[in-house]
């Protein structure tokens, strides 16, 4: 079930532009099913507590990462400035890719190789901190043994 929204911004020509591609790709893929808009109020009431945990897990998370971080110095992050992942700045020993799968095939950790997020070069691997804390610590204690 998903429902989301979306805020434009910029230019009034491009604004516009936008939001008529946008209304093609809503209508012919992400069209909100009956489901989803019956439920709609109730998920709404139920937010706050999802946010709660969301945001609790999140910081968790984070100051886990930070901690692991703070004992070497290989590996550093970026700011985070929203949202629920992390950018890891890593040695450029291997293209992201092959250092996202091979941080898959011999340890378990998924990342996501940089260019998923059109950084210019390698280098650049990005955590998702909404995983479960005892699985985060893991993979990243994991992740930080290959990686330094």
């Amino acid at each position: 079930m998903k429902a989301a929204w979306l805020i434009v911004g910029g230019p009034q020509e491009w604004k516009r532009e936008a939001l008529a591609r946008l209304e093609v790709i809503a209508d012919t893929y992400l069209s909100v099913n009956a489901p989803v808009q019956l439920a709609i109020p109730r998920f709404l009431e139920q937010r706050h507590a999802f946010q709660k945990q969301v945001i609790s897990r999140v910081r968790r998370n984070l100051a886990e990462l930070d901690r692991r971080l703070s004992a070497q110095k290989a590996v550093s992050r970026l700011k985070v400035e929203g949202g629920w992942c992390a950018v890891l700045r890593v040695p450029a020993t291997h293209s992201d890719e092959d250092l996202a799968i091979e941080l898959m095939t011999t340890h378990g950790v998924s990342v996501h190789p940089g260019h998923f997020y059109d950084f210019p070069s390698d280098g650049f691997l990005v955590v998702s901190l909404i995983s479960p804390s005892t699985d985060f610590a893991h993979g990243m204690a994991n992740a930080l043994a290959l990686l330094t």
